[in-house]
């Protein structure tokens, strides 16, 4: 399968994900992407188009990580940070959005890592 066609298909499963997946004041939702070098979270409020609280692998808090620890380790460290941010704003409870990606390896490991330091979907 050519990459093209690998990004359209996720694309297609983005669409059809996101048309029961929204974002409210009370449950926003977390969505996860993912490059072939970085992991991004964000928690957004789909009501307000406001994002709320954002972590990935290039902020400076996670820079510092042990070299080696591999690509699953950081998104689960992505994980713990965004949970982290998100309870320091007394949001506890959210939506998780994939993205159109497979729930295995990294994104599982943001969920794994949000759910560790007690956020709840």
């Amino acid at each position: 399968m050519e990459r093209k066609d690998k990004e359209l298909a996720r694309k297609r499963r983005k669409r059809r994900v996101s048309a029961r997946v929204r974002g409210t004041a009370e449950r926003p939702r977390l969505v996860v992407f993912r490059s072939a070098r970085h992991i991004f979270a964000q928690i957004i409020d789909d009501r307000r188009h406001h994002t709320l609280v954002c972590a990935s692998t290039l902020n400076p808090e996670l820079k510092d990580g042990k070299p080696g620890s591999g690509k699953v380790e950081a998104a689960k460290r992505v994980g713990r940070l965004v949970a982290e941010k998100a309870l320091a704003q007394s949001i506890q409870k959210v939506v998780f959005d994939r993205n159109g990606f497979l729930y295995h390896g990294r994104v599982k490991a943001v969920a794994d890592g949000a759910r560790e330091k007690g956020l709840d979907f």
